[in-house]
């Protein structure tokens, strides 16, 4: 299944993508020691241990049979070679000198035109074998180029156990006219995990066998003491202490990423100094969604499984916040990008609820109402994402498998197309910022869908003046 999807910003990835280095006897050494292959294989407890010692004694009985019956059918063949007519044999392969087999005669060139040309010392000498390595590498490096118009999309994709990032090459419609931007930016994306650990993988090499960072998780694995009891375990100073549920990366300030954990707390990282800031403890229950302000980078919002939602100041975290109370666990939230006071958040309910913190007051929760109620789906909706260029567009996926638009203008939702797109119960949707109006699909069957939205005849009609960029006059 695909849990995730993130859009790569054009510009942000290396032309040409490095590809990682083997990891060294040393670094092979410190991953055993750190049991992360052992930490994998608690869960299966004592039973599995006995299993694998029955097959190793079974492995065991099956090597000395097999050794047993080589000896003897040695000392046989010992036994019956004596006066046998073993003895042609032997002289027969005395006449074939093979000893000497390798001395060819200098005065006889096998397969020669008599030109003694057809050998070259090196490929670079060899006239029919010219440019042929040159042509190979340079078709890799075609492959592995990124374009400044391709677009790149990051899918986290578990499959029979086995977690994956996978990235994406989407290359450009003829008629996108998209502005290109760039900069000395890093292209680093956050995982979170179960462990839990943050992992920060860098998106411009190839075939990392290790993230680049690590924000929090277990302290190395201690051997057990004792058959049957597992190692305590302890975890990393400033981690959390149970799966990681949501990251949101601060836009304004680079190295600040946020984090949403079962274990009911909302971290601030600074990523730079690889270490946990702030930790808020304002939920009952699992937090689900973090989402940073697009205008206002210093203030968070967070959803629970406790039914609310809590929008809190990073400079001043000590302070309760305004909690907004909803009706069912929070999927996700987002913030509108075209206003700084507006956000919606979707619920296990089915339904999404939009909000205006112009409305709220401190722990005010009760009087606190939305803007508007919808009832988008027939299941968890379990996944937003506004359009960054047209106002008031807003995707949302399903378990239902539905992927559906909407139209939130006025505070009146309308929807304006839906699509199956056979991707299984839907968990991500993400609109693109290079063009706006393609969206990234992913859901259980674990395949990437990508759906240009304004093929839809609705989509055009109403939202179709947004889709060309505006240009920069000349002399702004």
């Amino acid at each position: 299944m695909i849990a995730a999807i993130s859009w790569v910003p054009r510009g942000a990835s290396k032309a040409v993508p490095e590809v990682a280095e083997p990891p060294s006897k040393e670094e092979i050494e410190e991953i055993l020691k750190s049991g992360v292959l052992e930490r994998s294989g608690d869960s299966d407890g004592e039973e599995d241990d006995e299993n694998m010692d029955a097959v190793a004694s079974e492995k065991a009985d099956e090597v000395s049979t097999a050794l047993s019956a080589a000896d003897a059918l040695g000392r046989s063949s010992k036994v019956t070679k004596v006066g046998s007519g073993f003895e042609d044999i032997i002289d027969a392969l005395r006449e074939l000198d093979m000893d000497n087999y390798d001395e060819e005669d200098e005065d006889v060139e096998l397969f020669s035109t008599g030109l003694g040309d057809l050998y070259y010392p090196s490929n670079e000498m060899d006239p029919y074998l010219k440019d042929k390595d040159d042509d190979d590498d340079s078709e890799e490096l075609e492959d592995l180029s990124i374009k400044p118009m391709d677009s790149l999309i990051v899918c986290a994709r578990t499959d029979d156990e086995v977690n994956l990032l996978e990235v994406y090459l989407l290359e450009p419609s003829a008629n996108d006219e998209s502005n290109m931007y760039g900069g000395d930016k890093g292209n680093f994306i956050a995982v979170g995990s179960m462990e839990p650990a943050i992992e920060i993988w860098d998106l411009d090499i190839i075939d990392a066998v290790e993230p680049c960072l690590v924000l929090g998780g277990q302290e190395e694995l201690k051997k057990k003491k004792k058959k049957g009891k597992k190692a305590s375990i302890k975890y990393k100073e400033g981690s959390h202490t149970d799966s990681v549920l949501g990251l949101a990366w601060n836009k304004e300030f680079r190295n600040i990423l946020a984090s949403a954990s079962a274990d009911r707390q909302v971290k601030i990282w600074d990523v730079t100094a690889g270490k946990c800031n702030i930790t808020m403890e304002h939920h009952t229950d699992k937090v689900q969604a973090v989402a940073w302000n697009h205008h206002a980078p210093q203030v968070l919002l967070s959803g629970s499984f406790d039914h609310s939602v809590v929008m809190k100041d990073g400079r001043i975290p000590s302070h309760s916040g305004y909690r907004w109370s909803v009706t069912a666990d929070v999927e996700s939230l987002a913030w509108d990008p075209h206003s700084e006071h507006s956000f919606v958040v979707s619920l296990d309910d089915g339904t999404i609820r939009g909000f205006d913190i112009r409305a709220a007051t401190p722990n005010s929760a009760s009087e606190s109402r939305p803007s508007f109620t919808l009832h988008a789906h027939e299941k968890a909706v379990s996944t937003i994402s506004y359009n960054p260029s047209a106002p008031n567009l807003l995707a949302t996926g399903s378990t239902d498998k539905m992927v559906k638009l909407w139209d939130l203008s006025n505070n009146q939702p309308s929807c304006i197309a839906s699509r199956n797109p056979k991707a299984g119960a839907v968990f991500s949707v993400s609109f693109s910022e290079d063009s706006p109006f393609v969206l990234a699909i992913g859901g259980s069957k674990g395949r990437l869908e990508v759906w240009d939205t304004l093929s839809d005849a609705a989509v055009s009609r109403r939202f179709g003046n947004h889709s060309k960029p505006k240009m920069a006059e000349p002399g702004s």
